[in-house]
């Protein structure tokens, strides 16, 4: 292997670790969405897979796209730099609308009330009443795909020129290389970094904020696109 393609594949490497490990929108979404959706670590691990792949796939195709159509690094690069810009947004819209949502249901439990529909009907009824379950699988959809649009929107910003300087001097398999390294070690560091803070995190006694789960998860997942927007991280 030639010297040039080793260094471009260790570079691919270690920014991928950097991009994910600063970020803090690539982990705490994940984490505080299990603990308020009481994921099990195996969907904890799903979910952050699917959208980590639509997440560096976006970025890949994009870069495909502009080299075909005749498109610069600098002008891919800005144009990374917009959809990083949107992407951000929508995960503070998300977050916010998320944790407004929480709000209000950690409202209604204070009352021991809950508003249910299923089966066409609508109805309330008190806690410990008598045994009465619902699942969340509609909001835990929600979540999913929400957030899976985010990631598959948001940019790998790096990425761009790993791949694109290479493939725009023919060197195709260097760039495919290159760009399979990034991808592989953005994935792997994104399933581990989440589930080692999934399992800190479930260890943590919430007590009397436990209703409040959702909420605080809306919270930090607002912080964290607002963390990208104004810090850079």
């Amino acid at each position: 292997m030639e010297a040039l393609t080793l260094n471009l594949l260790l570079t691919a490497a270690g920014v991928a670790l950097v991009h994910v490990l600063a970020g803090p929108d690539h982990t705490l979404p994940f984490v505080m969405l299990a603990r308020a959706q009481g994921w099990s670590a195996a969907k904890t691990a799903w979910v952050t897979l699917v959208c980590g792949v639509g997440h560096v796939l976006s970025s890949l195709l994009l870069g495909m796209v502009g080299l075909a159509l005749g498109a610069g690094l600098a002008h891919m690069s800005a144009l990374e730099e917009v959809r990083g810009s949107l992407a951000a947004w929508g995960l503070v819209a998300f977050g916010v609308t998320y944790a407004a949502w929480g709000v209000r249901r950690a409202w209604v439990q204070r009352h021991e009330l809950e508003l249910h529909a299923h089966d066409g009907l609508v109805h309330l009824h008190t806690h410990g009443a008598q045994p009465h379950h619902h699942g969340d699988a509609s909001q835990s959809r929600w979540a999913f795909w929400t957030l899976f649009l985010i990631f598959a929107f948001g940019p790998c910003e790096p990425l761009i020129p790993i791949f694109m300087v290479p493939a725009s001097r023919g060197r195709w398999d260097v760039a495919l290389a290159a760009g399979g390294v990034f991808a592989l070690v953005t994935l792997g560091t994104m399933l581990v970094a989440v589930l080692l803070l999934r399992a800190g995190v479930a260890r943590l006694p919430l007590g009397g904020l436990a209703r409040w789960s959702h909420a605080l998860a809306g919270s930090v997942i607002t912080l964290s696109g607002l963390a990208v927007l104004f810090l850079g991280l």
